[in-house]
């Protein structure tokens, strides 16, 4: 007679996820407000779009703006340390601050988890951190899913994706089609590294120099690698959206961009007429000690540092020339440091740093 196998003797665990769901459920509704309707059990999240007291404002046309993203090899850092909470708010950020750009509110989350192995302390972890992002966020973390594929991923290795929704004024889109000539660059400081380059800071920093993620860097201040390193990328929403909530009709904000792959060279320009350039004033805000550290351990060449990482700054507004006093004034009001770091020239579509 043949002998019965089980799902679980082939690497998956129904068990281990059915625990893994309760012990993520606290997480997951800490994020929830009103406007996420509860449907236990359900097979998909449900967010209500009427326009009621549910939004800060009653929009009358609203566009929906979707953005998804993951983490890259930085989880491959997460995995050596294994710290595993700080990537899940990398991973809300990386899709939040891109649809800021075009200023747009988040709305909701859903994250998309894989692993070798589903040990549920492990995703709880995971999502605690995807819930810490999306309540800096102010968005709703709304469902997700886990798979346990040990034939994709080796032992210890996981994956992780994102997928947001947020919602803004069909009139209040910004495009960049308003910038001009003489507009103001503002950068708003990172947290790091943010989620870009990591594949370049993993060759400089263990397959070249051999570091351990314990190990304490002179250069960083005798800092802890691994603390470094994992730092999570900065959220923006709160404070850009406050500011462009304070202008009702015409926004002095012409154009912003989120600072992930292709540094400042490559992301200002997305959003900037062809016939224009961004001028950048090297000096003008400082450029934390991780990048030098880098730079100087590739070693890298300046223009290259300048095409991969952010270089301490993470997001980028350019602005009226004559409400930069003003605006500068609100972000330092919502806790961001904010740097004038340039203006828009006639040109070719590049960026110069001079």
């Amino acid at each position: 007679m043949a002998k019965f196998i089980t799902y679980k003797q082939s690497g998956v665990s129904i068990d281990a996820n059915d625990e893994m769901v309760g012990r993520i459920r606290s997480s997951v509704l800490a994020t929830h407000g009103p406007r996420v309707m509860d449907l236990p059990n359900g097979f998909a999240g449900l967010f209500r779009l009427d326009n009621s007291k549910l939004f800060k404002k009653n929009y009358k046309k609203p566009v929906l703006v979707a953005c998804t993203d993951g983490v890259g090899s930085k989880v491959k850092l997460a995995e050596a340390a294994g710290k595993f909470n700080t990537v899940g708010i990398d991973l809300v950020a990386m899709s939040v601050n891109d649809m800021l750009v075009q200023g747009a509110e988040p709305l909701f989350f859903l994250d998309y988890l894989a692993v070798n192995k589903l040990a549920p302390s492990l995703i709880a972890e995971m999502v605690e951190g995807v819930a810490a992002g999306c309540k800096q966020a102010d968005c709703a973390l709304i469902g997700g899913e886990t798979a346990e594929m040990p034939d994709i991923y080796g032992t210890g290795e996981f994956d992780m994706a994102g997928f947001a929704v947020g919602v803004v004024e069909k009139d209040r889109v910004i495009t960049g089609e308003n910038v001009k000539k003489g507009d103001v660059v503002l950068g708003l400081a990172s947290s790091g590294i943010h989620s870009n380059g990591y594949s370049l800071v993993r060759h400089i920093c263990f397959k070249q120099h051999k570091y351990k993620m314990n190990d304490r860097i002179k250069e960083l201040g005798l800092a802890v690698l691994g603390d470094i390193l994992l730092e999570p990328t900065k959220i923006y929403v709160r404070p850009v959206v406050n500011l462009l909530e304070q202008y009702k009709r015409k926004s002095p904000v012409h154009a912003m961009a989120h600072i992930t792959g292709g540094g400042l060279v490559g992301n200002i320009p997305r959003v900037v007429p062809k016939s224009m350039d961004v001028v950048l004033e090297r000096g003008s805000w400082p450029i934390p000690e991780v990048f030098n550290f880098l730079q100087e351990k590739g070693p890298v060449e300046e223009r290259e540092m300048y095409r991969v990482f952010n270089m301490g700054i993470g997001f980028v507004l350019i602005v009226d020339k004559k409400t930069v006093g003003e605006i500068k004034t609100t972000l330092e009001e919502s806790g961001e440091k904010v740097y004038q770091i340039g203006q828009i020239t006639a040109g070719d579509n590049k960026v110069v740093i001079k």
